[in-house]
């Protein structure tokens, strides 16, 4: 488990920096030698399940959590031991924390406190029409929507100009309709704004439509720190290959000529790569050739066992016919696949595919 990456020392290109940063609840390691920097005006998510310390790293960086070890640097400034005040960011809850009893105009000045009125005013008509809102000052957050509260909630951290924004899974609390809509509206403005963000969320999905890069985390360490691409198609672990995306997992054993063995299956790997001894190989659904060109590499025959239609595409299940009571998952486009009635199918796993780990 990679529980501390390399990043670069406090300077103009690092807006976030974290330092071996160590988190503890009696008992409990909620961050165990973090480490990550983050470029000015680049979108960070923070993706991991429930309890893998994704927010707690969040709360430390505000100031809301105080770590037991480690340094964090926003610009170049060690703001360890500074109040979250001091610490020059922005944040939207989860819930929102809207006050009920402050109409929009009011919620989203509430951090201008002590400017000019005029500026204020002028501030608040600016947030506004950045979120999409002009027209509803007066409203209160329970006559708006989730995804009209989510959208003052912004303006309101966006409002005071920090230059850091941190949001705590913010569209949870949406229909996966308005999530996936808000979601490219956020991604949006902030590349207009150009303001570093840091973002919690379980949802792979949210992670992969809006980060420049992604943080996945497990038990309060951070496994993999890469592009949503390179995450997805390179995971360094089994625990980031099993949670961004699907797979499937075949344990092989060494045979000394270059090839995986499964069972009665010879597998060759890429680049003719001598496999360990044992270990497992893993490959993305969408990978798997299905009834291919002859001339494909590690093509198998095999049976068809059930077929989920998902619109223009399906998922097979198969058994390999050299391979039987291992059922293994392949997703193809609708026009691939084989006739009703089928069960006999031919199936590749290309060199390329195929991923190793002990």
């Amino acid at each position: 488990m990679l529980c501390s990456l390399p990043t670069a020392e406090a300077s103009p290109s690092v807006q976030v920096r974290i330092a071996d940063l160590q988190k503890s609840f009696g008992a409990f390691k909620a961050l165990d030698h973090v480490s990550l920097a983050v470029s000015p005006g680049e979108l960070v998510c923070l993706l991991g399940p429930s309890g893998c310390g994704k927010t707690t790293l969040l709360r430390c960086i505000a100031g809301l959590e105080r770590q037991n070890r480690g340094t964090i640097y926003l610009g170049g400034r060690d703001v360890s031991n500074l109040p979250p005040q001091a610490r020059d960011y922005g944040i939207v809850f989860q819930s929102y924390a809207l006050f009920p009893n402050l109409n929009v105009e009011q919620n989203i000045g509430y951090g201008l406190t002590g400017s000019a009125r005029d500026i204020v005013r002028q501030r608040v008509g600016d947030m506004l029409e950045l979120v999409g809102l002009t027209g509803s000052e007066k409203k209160y957050p329970g006559q708006l929507s989730g995804g009209q509260q989510q959208r003052v909630a912004l303006a309101r951290a966006l409002a005071p100009a920090p230059s850091l924004l941190l949001l705590d899974e913010p569209m949870s609390a949406l229909d996966a309709q308005v999530r996936e809509h808000l979601c490219m509206e956020l991604r949006s403005l902030q590349q207009r704004l150009g303001i570093t963000t840091l973002m919690v969320t379980h949802n792979q999905e949210e992670a992969m439509l809006m980060a420049d890069r992604i943080a996945v985390m497990n038990q309060g360490c951070i496994e993999q720190y890469a592009s949503p691409q390179s995450i997805y198609e390179h995971p360094q672990t089994p625990f980031v290959a099993n949670f961004v995306g699907q797979g499937n997992w075949l344990s092989f054993e060494g045979n000394g000529s270059g090839h995986a063995q499964v069972g009665a299956l010879q597998l060759r790997l890429a680049g003719g790569v001598a496999p360990r001894a044992a270990g497992r190989l893993f490959c993305r659904p969408e990978a798997i050739c299905v009834n291919p060109l002859q001339g494909e590499e590690n093509l198998f025959a095999a049976q068809m066992r059930e077929v989920t239609f998902l619109g223009n595409r399906c998922r097979v299940s198969f058994e390999f016919d050299a391979l039987p009571g291992q059922s293994l998952t392949a997703e193809i486009s609708a026009s691939q696949l084989p006739s009703s009635g089928t069960r006999n199918i031919r199936v590749a796993l290309p060199p390329s595919s195929l991923q190793v780990f002990a």
